[in-house]
């Protein structure tokens, strides 16, 4: 395999990983972990989830889905790297 694919593939691991890093970042504590001993316990709780909050979760999920793609990918490459 071309070395310009171990680039991209580092290239969007390293992207992925802080767009990973800010989506956790942006969700809301749900109390009684970490999040609450720097004042997130203290919001009050709103019934169900906003259209907002599952957007939010849906684009985590999918962009963890693509890093752990580019960390199985780069694993597998130089896999095959080394047998070459």
């Amino acid at each position: 395999m071309p070395i310009a694919f171990a680039y991209t593939l580092i290239v969007l691991l390293i992207i992925t990983s802080i767009l990973l890093t800010m989506l956790i970042l942006l969700h809301r504590g749900k109390g009684g972990g970490m999040s609450s001993m720097f004042g997130g316990g203290v919001t009050s709780s709103l019934a169900g989830s906003s259209v907002a909050e599952k957007n939010l979760d849906r684009y985590t999920v999918l962009v963890g889905v693509v890093w752990f793609a580019c960390i199985v990918g780069l694993g597998l490459w130089l896999k095959l790297a080394q047998t070459s």
